[in-house]
This record gives C-alpha cells, structure tokens and sequence, in this order.
C-alpha cells in the first residue's frame, strides 16, 4: 500500500541543504555544547572545591571532597537531568517544540550563573547551594536532550594555604554554560514551530505550509482534509500506555531505552573519572605535587588530548557514515570494539600501569571514546528521534534518555566508590575499599557486551522517511516498521 504523506512533509525530505538547515544545526549544537560543558566541567571542579574547602592544615595531601559530598556534586545534576527529561519530553508533545525548549534554555542560563555565584563562606553552606542549583541546571538540561534531538531530526534532511584566584577559578568554570545557552535561546526563538510538529499534532495545516512555504523559499499548499484524515484515523490515534503501542514499539522502546542506560553507566564512568584513572596509572602527577591551579592545568589538558584524539573524531567518523553504512551497523560496531579495548586494558592492567607502558593505555583507552562517539553516544540520541511517531516523539526520546541518565547516575555513583583500592590503606580519605581500577574496567566491559546485545531490538531507520519508520499514515504498519530499505532519502523530523 502507498503510504499518505502531506506536500509540506514531502517537501521537507527532498529539499536541499540551505541556510535554515545550517542554523537548526548550529542551534542543536549549542544547545549540546552546553549540555555536555555542564555535566562533565565538575570533574575540574570538584578538585579545586576539594582542596578550598577541606583542606586541612598542616596535612601531607590536598583536601579531597568527602565521599558523600563528592557523591552529590558530581551526582545531583544527573538526578536533575532525569526528571527533566521526563517532564519536558512529555511537555514537548503537548504544547510544542520551540516552546519548552525556550523554556529549558532559560533554566540553564539562570543556573548556570547561579551555580558559579553558590552562596556562603562555609562548605556545608557552599556545597549545599552548589547541589541545589545544579539539580535545577540538570533539569534544564533534561529537557535540552529531547527537544534538540527532535528539532535537530527535523533540520537534517576553607581556603587555608590556597590563593583566592582558585575560588574564582571554578565559579568561572561552572558560570561560562550560560553564554552558549544564552546565544542558543536567542536563535532557536528567531525559528518557526517544527512542521512535523505544527501538521501532525496540533493538525494546523496553514500554518505549518506557510512556515515551510518561508523557509524553503517555494509554494507549499494547505492540505487541511488530509491532516484531518490522517490524524483521526485509528492507527495513528493510540496512546504511549496502549496496546497498539506496546505491540508497534514495544520492543523499540526496550532496545533504546536499554542500550541508552547501558552505554551512560560506561560513558559517565570514563568521563567524569578520567582524573582518577590517569592518577591511578601516573600519567598525571599525585596532586601533592602540584598546586590547585597546576592540577586543574594538567588534568585538564589530558582531558582535551583524549576528546582530540578520539572522541571529536569519532563524532566526525559518524556524520560521515551514518547515511552509508546506517545507525545499527554503527552502534553494534561501537559496543563491539568498546568491549574489546575496555577488555584490553583492564585485564593486564598491572602491565598497562608500569611507567614505560603509560602511552599504550592512554591510546587504547581513547579509543574507548572514539568508539563510543562512533558508536552508541551517537546513534542512542538518533535513533528515538526517528523511530516513533510524531505525537509521541519527543517523550520517548524523553524515556530514553531518561534511562541514560538512570545509567549515568549508576556510573557515577558506582564507579566512584568501586574504583577504590582493594586494600583499605591505600584508598582515597574517607572511603571504604572497593574492588580496584581493574575489576571496575572489567565491569564496564561487560557492560559494554550486554549493551550490544539489546542493539538487536532496534530498527534501522536508514534511508527512509519519519512516517515510514514510525507508521504513520499507513495501514500495513509492522511491515513497514521493520522492512529495511535501501536508499540515501535523509529523514528530516518532528
């Protein structure tokens, strides 16, 4: 059966690359530019709080964050970003993209400043609003990962001895988040409603011709009776708690709500513990060493190595790729060679932390990134973007990095605590022995394999259009949900 499409849909998958196209993509980046600089800048951040605030005097080492302080600032935020997630995708498909995505934006921007100016002299006082502040910046930040990837769907087709500069260091850094959020608010507000959206869910047909009619610079008619067609048939009518849904996209929700919670419990650890995993194997100095700015220098800097060397690279290997050779292939590759190098340097980790072997871990371990980033830090935020239909598209994404961050959180929490050494002398103050580096990148290993088995439950949306994927508008739907088909026709959704 020939499947119903509105002119001003078909228009949107065989227009050509032009301005408004850039700018969707110029916006959604911000917009993930920002989201990933404030979850992952408290990794810097927790150093220099450690050694202001609780740095006792006349002790051999730097103060430390204690573990249940260090567990809430680098935790909070990622609680936050679940509930966000949640709220504003379910919000998305209410009252619209553009709009709770303004809304989001202006969460971000007011907690991003508010964060870097955290009230008080005292460390219960200062972590406090610290906590409070970024689990409201999380919150923005949940609804950020739905609203971008949906929009961005549908454009492609106690300060003792330490100077006070370093309480001024990290304010800084927690405060600068606001400025990409604010550039991206201005001009994701200058943007029309998504067609998708403004056709499809609130079944306004002029206005979603007149808005395409202006951007794609050509004449698009209102097809007001197909719209009214369309969306009162039965099969495009069920709810996210149906069994019309549960039979269509069950198994879909499952496969990118699962593989999503298992790639954050692996891409957090790595991420927001790369410090401690390069001290651990000595590629960075014991912070005696080194002063609070010296630290923050050095750590920073392997940081910024790792994401040039593998995962910047691995984002660009995906935009080259994920038209040819398609969003499963990419994300079971990525689980695949993720297993394999976490295996490769937790299994002979003695060897790898000898001082001559550092480079060849530091290598295998940012190949992790790349193939996370050519893998399945890609594809899990793509693919709910693409695989459900437009009235419910913005909560299932929701869903799914809902779970991501439930994974995150695992990640978190977890790695922060395991990580610690096996014999009690030798863990971080204040922390119960763990089950050592090693035995946590084995875990993580794991983790990586499963995650590779539930990819089997999600389609390959390649090469067709948002209302075939999803079925939409046609009545043969699970044929047409999982008939792959060939072709370069880009999608362009919401």
């Amino acid at each position: 059966m020939v499947m119903e499409q509105l002119e001003v849909l078909k228009a949107l998958d065989i227009a050509k690359t032009q301005l408004y196209h850039f700018t969707a993509i110029v916006i959604a980046g911000m917009g993930f530019f920002t989201d990933a600089y404030d979850l992952f800048c408290i990794s810097l951040v927790t150093k220099l709080l450690g050694r202001i605030y609780y740095t006792v005097e006349g002790a051999a080492k730097p103060g430390n964050l204690p573990p249940n302080v260090a567990a809430a600032v680098n935790g909070v935020a990622l609680v936050g970003t679940l509930v966000g997630q949640l709220f504003f995708g379910w919000l998305g498909d209410r009252i619209g993209r553009k709009r709770v995505y303004g809304l989001t934006l202006i969460i971000m921007i007011t907690c991003s400043v508010a964060s870097g100016l955290s009230l008080g002299s005292q460390p219960k006082t200062v972590m406090a609003t610290l906590c409070f502040f970024r689990f409201w910046l999380g919150f923005g930040i949940g609804g950020d990962y739905p609203l971008s990837a949906t929009i961005m769907s549908y454009a492609v087709d106690a300060k003792a001895s330490l100077p006070p500069e370093a309480d001024y260091i990290w304010r800084v850094i927690v405060i600068f988040g606001a400025i990409p959020a604010a550039l991206t608010y201005y001009w994701r507000m200058k943007m029309p409603e998504t067609a998708r959206y403004t056709a499809l869910v609130e079944k306004n047909a002029a206005r979603a011709a007149a808005d395409m009619s202006k951007i794609l610079k050509t004449d698009i008619k209102a097809e007001t009776e197909m719209v009214e067609r369309l969306t009162t048939k039965p099969s495009n009518s069920f709810g996210l708690f149906s069994k019309q849904f549960l039979k269509r996209h069950g198994l879909h929700l499952l496969g990118t709500t699962s593989t999503w919670f298992l790639l954050d419990i692996a891409f957090y650890s790595q991420n927001l513990f790369q410090k401690d995993i390069f001290t651990a194997i000595g590629w960075i100095p014991p912070s005696q060493t080194m002063s609070a700015s010296g630290e923050v220098y050095k750590i920073a800097r392997a940081q910024t190595l790792i994401a040039l060397c593998s995962t910047v690279p691995g984002y660009w290997f995906t935009v080259a790729f994920i038209d040819v050779i398609g969003r499963w292939t990419i994300q079971m590759m990525g689980f695949f060679f993720m297993t394999i190098f976490m295996f490769a340097i937790a299994f002979p980790y003695k060897y790898w932390s000898q001082k001559e072997n550092r480079i060849g871990f530091v290598i295998l371990y940012a190949l992790t990134f790349f193939f996370a980033n050519f893998g399945p830090n890609s594809t899990t935020f793509i693919v709910p973007a693409e695989i459900f239909p437009a009235r419910l598209r913005s909560t299932c994404h929701g869903i799914s990095a809902a779970a991501g961050k439930a994974g995150a959180i695992v990640g978190a929490f977890g790695f922060l605590y395991a990580a610690q050494d096996q014999d009690r002398t030798k863990t971080a103050h204040g922390y119960t022995s763990g089950i050592g580096v090693k035995n946590s990148l084995i875990m993580l290993g794991v983790i990586n394999f499963i995650g590779m088995m539930f990819t089997f439950l999600i389609p390959e949306p390649k090469g067709r259009s948002l209302e075939e994927i999803s079925g939409e508008n046609d009545a043969h739907v699970d044929e047409v949900i999982h008939k792959p088909r060939q072709g370069n026709n880009r999608s362009m959704p919401v």
